[in-house]
């Protein structure tokens, strides 16, 4: 058997500490606070965040209504408005978009907005659809089809 082996019978309990009751005690005078200063004195102590008087980290920082997104998700828009004047069964993709000069630039993948109107079957070949858009190319005889689907 060794010393720490050793352990109070289960179910005890041990007496309260009674602080400031005198040297015998244990935890006489001070109660263990030491001796002068902000931290011995009765009542709560200083507030979350309080540095002594010094401005406080929460006040010296500057509050921003935003924050920038660290990865945004770029996409190249285009509305049905756009898409209105190619003649029927033409497939459209971001590059052939590029070549007919519809988008002038790759901002990242394709995606159809629903503002206008098709009359044309198209079939088109996008990264996302809105739901108008998806919805009015589908009426209009064409089909919509999502590129680099992630899985899971």
């Amino acid at each position: 058997m060794k010393l720490s082996d050793i352990s109070p019978k289960a179910g005890s309990k041990r007496r309260r500490r009674r602080v400031g009751r005198g040297i015998a005690a244990g935890q006489g005078a001070s109660c263990g606070f030491g001796m002068r200063g902000q931290k011995s004195r009765s009542g709560t102590g200083t507030k979350a965040g309080f540095e002594g008087g010094q401005m406080p980290l929460y006040r010296r920082v500057p509050k921003l209504k935003h924050f920038t997104i660290v990865n945004p998700k770029n996409f190249t828009i285009v509305n049905l408005t756009q898409l209105a004047d190619l003649a029927a069964k033409t497939e459209v993709t971001l590059s052939s978009l590029m070549e007919k000069g519809i988008v002038t630039s790759n901002d990242g993948p394709l995606r159809v907005l629903g503002e206008g109107e098709v009359t044309v079957p198209l079939t088109v070949k996008a990264a996302g659809f809105s739901k108008s858009a998806q919805s009015k190319i589908e009426a209009a005889g064409g089909t919509c089809e999502v590129l680099g689907k992630s899985k899971g």
